[in-house]
């Protein structure tokens, strides 16, 4: 893969920062969008960072946004990738409640004007950009059939899954219309340590660290009974990249085939520090969302039976993952406490 570029919208996210690690591995180089901010927010590609003045760096930054077409269609041009990941977006979905037209404009418009933008690249340059949109599982909603496929029917439940559907849309219009090389994972619920702190199973593992070592006391939550379909982020990047791998373009479920509540992964989680969730866990209902997904659970086969792709981290070593990060994580803020350094009260609101 050595010579090959890749543009990825979205980088300094948790898949966006995995998805990097992987195509630098493999000998890309590798362009992320960023958006410009007062502080700094790219902790989590902080190490693979490299120093653009140095001879040899294959990891560059630039500042966009996924709302601003000129910029976009600028850096494609500047750039010239072989491959273009769409990750970038508001991507939390009781977030998007609250803040509807923003999430529409970054899901939906941005995701049909980084499209455009590519096809016009294209277009102008003579040469073949390969393509990837990240749909979701928040798409299909209100359970119709279950498991979900790629035929499943969307029937979205919120602002966030609205404007998902319409990216998803537009990329395979797109392909149709103009034959482009573009493609569309529909993701189910990924998790890992570099996870959004205020995403309910992030949520959930920080405070199991700060509670085992007296940083906090208790844990609020919302639907605890809602279920979802949990893998580990760094094997649904793998999934990206093959999807790009392929003579043709097409849409995959990306999921372990395998549910659990929130419950269940809390009582996982409080378990693994020797901890009852029963004593920590209360309910809020401020953190119910407008109009709730009650069950998401994928079935992946056409993944496995099309491009061979498995996941490779079970829902048990997820759990343990986070949880052992996050423990990790706690001491340290507890030895900033106790040499008397101020911390912040962690709340992990928004979920």
């Amino acid at each position: 893969m050595a010579g090959k570029k890749a543009m990825i919208t979205g980088i300094t996210g948790q898949d966006g920062s995995y998805l990097a690690e992987f195509l630098l591995a493999k000998g890309y180089e590798v362009h992320g969008i960023i958006r410009r901010a007062s502080s700094f927010n790219t902790e989590r590609i902080d190490h693979i960072y490299q120093d653009p003045h140095l001879q040899g760096t294959n990891l560059f930054l630039h500042y966009g946004d996924l709302c601003d077409a000129n910029v976009i269609s600028k850096l494609l041009d500047e750039v010239e990738p072989d491959e273009v990941y769409n990750l970038g977006a508001q991507s939390h979905v009781r977030v998007s409640f609250d803040m509807p037209i923003y999430t529409a404009e970054t899901v939906a418009m941005g995701g049909l004007k980084l499209l455009e933008a590519v096809r016009d690249f294209q277009r102008k340059s003579g040469k073949q950009v390969r393509y990837y949109q990240a749909s979701s599982s928040e798409m299909y909603g209100k359970v119709i059939e279950t498991p979900q496929t790629e035929v499943t029917p969307f029937y979205p439940r919120s602002p966030y899954a609205c404007a998902k559907v319409m990216a998803h849309w537009a990329t395979v219009n797109y392909r149709e219309s103009y034959d482009m090389h573009a493609s569309c994972g529909i993701l189910f619920n990924h998790e890992s340590p570099r996870r959004g702190e205020t995403f309910v199973t992030r949520k959930i593992t920080r405070a199991v660290g700060r509670i085992k070592l007296g940083l906090q006391s208790k844990l609020f939550l919302g639907n605890l009974d809602s279920k979802r379909d949990w893998g580990f982020a760094g094997d649904y990047v793998r999934m990206m990249w093959m999807m790009l791998q392929q003579q043709q373009p097409d849409d995959y479920v990306i999921a372990t085939g395998q549910t659990w509540s929130v419950r269940q992964f809390a009582e996982m989680a409080f378990a693994k520090a020797d901890l009852d969730f029963q004593e920590f866990v209360e309910f809020d209902p401020r953190y119910l969302r407008p109009a709730e997904v009650e069950l998401l659970l994928g079935d992946p086969s056409k993944a496995k039976d099309t491009l061979g792709w498995e996941p490779t981290t079970s829902f048990d070593e997820l759990v343990t993952m986070m949880v052992e990060h996050d423990l990790e994580l706690a001491s340290r803020e507890k030895t900033l406490k106790d040499a008397g350094h101020a911390m912040p009260e962690f709340t992990g609101h928004d979920q």
